[in-house]
């Protein structure tokens, strides 16, 4: 691997939120736009895992549709959380902080949506 290669790798991570990383996003913005030959916007959505959270969220349902979602930590509370204050409804399968979710609760949660209320499954592996 070239030493200019490893010399980088051992620089720290730039915060996706300071003024370094919006200029390196720029470059690459405009090094995208010629590799894709267009004028227009390249769009690349950079952010933490959180912003993860919310576009999945936000890009699948509305506001005021149901996610069943499962307890698993406290990651999982904070999705729950997020989805709740982008206006969803939110089922909350009790769990513990120690084990995954469990898929025969949400097997046997779905076969009772009846009406298909449930609209998105949202799980913290």
């Amino acid at each position: 691997m070239p030493d200019r290669i490893l010399r980088a790798m051992d620089r720290p991570a730039l915060d996706h939120r300071s003024p370094a990383f919006r200029t390196l996003a720029n470059e690459c913005f405009d090094g995208l736009r010629r590799i894709f030959k267009t004028e227009r916007p390249v769009l690349v959505y950079p952010s933490d895992g959180h912003g993860a959270w919310e576009a999945s969220l936000v890009n699948t349902c509305s506001p005021g549709e149901t996610v069943l979602m499962a307890e698993t930590g406290a990651f999982s509370d904070m999705w729950k959380n997020m989805a709740e204050a982008l206006g969803l409804t939110v089922e909350y399968l009790p769990g513990d902080w120690r084990h995954g979710a469990d898929p025969e609760a949400i097997h046997e949660r779905l076969a009772s949506d009846q009406n298909h209320k449930i609209k998105a499954v949202a799980i913290v592996h």
